[in-house]
């Protein structure tokens, strides 16, 4: 299993709460840990569903989306939270 463990947000939207913003999320537990863009999360979940988690509990799913504007990026499978459990982790 593969965990993202922190994201890096576009220029100038560090504290920004929206998912289209992230720019890339680090990913460990593969072979060549670091960070990848969500465009490449996203095509890579499309084939192989099911194989990223977030690295907080309650460890949801890592699943791909599309904009409105078909933009690819990258969110969680929803729980009891308010918002995205990936907006939660560490940014750098």
């Amino acid at each position: 299993m593969f965990y993202a463990k922190k994201i890096k947000m576009k220029p100038g939207c560090y504290n920004s709460q929206k998912l289209t913003e992230i720019d890339e999320v680090y990913i460990d537990g593969c072979d060549n840990p670091g960070y990848f863009k969500k465009g490449t999360l996203y095509d890579y979940l499309k084939e192989n569903p099911g194989s990223i988690k977030v690295d907080r509990y309650p460890y949801p799913e890592v699943i791909p989306a599309l904009s409105a504007n078909n933009e690819k990026y990258v969110r969680s499978t929803p729980n009891d939270y308010q918002h995205d459990n990936l907006l939660d982790l560490p940014r750098t």
